[in-house]
């Protein structure tokens, strides 16, 4: 008999607590300078250097990179070329990246809302879309570097919501569209929504699996895995899978402190038929990474 052993690859999001840097440094809208933004931005560049470095010493081969990397990096008082002042660390970096084959992803904020009522806010949301995929541009990374956002907010007419964001997603320039995934969340909009605007558009689903845990139709987490997974094409890369658990204590939806590992092996088991890559959004970030990679590595899942 054969055995196939699916690997992954595990990670974390945006800050590392071990090292005593930060990649998402910023400043007061107030206090704005060109050379206030060179200094955070190099700043940041450096730390990111630092936290990949870290990563790849201790075998954690994904990473979301901060929103913040870029000051007001789609704010309309950004006037500054960026890209050319900071092209030879960014080419450094995204050669670094490449080399040892890592994933790297990107998560705008909550007000990325491209289903939005208000035109502005739909105006800004692109805005922000655009600033984001210059990163992994500027980067060289290819399709398979994604940033992923929420459907959006109901609205009070969910059918009318996301028939807005499918139509507002059909403007989108073709590099957005070749980078953007819609992920499920907690409280309004499930897989099964997000299938749904997938079959009109053929934007990938990266499956959320707390958010499922939290609003689901029902599907067990196997199927769920299986059906987001089939969402991916090729040049979209492995399916990208968040992980996290229900913190004590706190409002259902609060992602959990540090890892709970009888949660997460039971994760292993429910994936154990899928090629995914994995990130843990855990609020002690690269730690609990570090065991959950141990353990996927005694599952033979890493």
């Amino acid at each position: 008999m054969v055995i196939f052993i699916i690997n992954m690859k595990i990670g974390y999001p945006c800050l590392n607590r071990t090292l005593n840097c930060t990649t998402g440094s910023t400043f007061r809208l107030k206090n704005y300078s060109e050379a206030e933004l060179i200094k955070k931005i190099s700043s940041n560049l450096i730390c990111l250097e630092k936290t990949l470095e870290f990563n790849l010493e201790n075998g954690l081969f994904f990473f979301r990179i901060s929103s913040d990397l870029i000051p007001f990096g789609s704010h309309p008082v950004m006037k500054f070329n960026w890209q050319e002042y900071f092209k030879a660390e960014l080419t450094s970096i995204g050669r670094f990246i490449k080399k040892n084959q890592m994933r790297i992803s990107m998560h705008p904020d909550q007000f990325t809302l491209i289903n939005a009522v208000n035109k502005k806010i739909v105006r800004n949301s692109v805005r922000e879309l655009e600033y984001h995929c210059q990163i992994l541009d500027s980067l060289d990374l290819d399709k398979s570097a994604k940033m992923q956002i929420h459907i959006g907010g109901v609205y009070g007419d969910k059918k009318a919501s996301k028939e807005r964001f499918i139509k507002n997603y059909s403007r989108l320039s073709l590099n957005i569209k070749n980078r953007l995934v819609i992920e499920n969340d907690d409280k309004s909009y499930s897989l099964e929504d997000c299938i749904e605007i997938h079959d009109k558009t053929g934007i990938p689903v990266l499956f959320d699996f707390f958010h499922h845990e939290c609003l689901n139709n029902g599907d067990v987490p196997k199927k769920a895995l299986e059906t987001a997974g089939k969402t991916w094409r090729k040049k979209d890369g492995i399916p990208m899978v968040d992980y996290s658990s229900q913190k004590k204590d706190s409002r259902k939806g609060s992602h959990a402190e540090s890892l709970d590992k009888k949660h997460f092996v039971k994760f292993l088991t429910q994936s154990s038929d899928f090629d995914l890559d994995l990130m843990l959004e855990i609020k002690d970030k690269e730690k609990s990474a570090l065991k959950a990679l141990k353990l996927a590595k005694e599952k033979r899942r890493a």
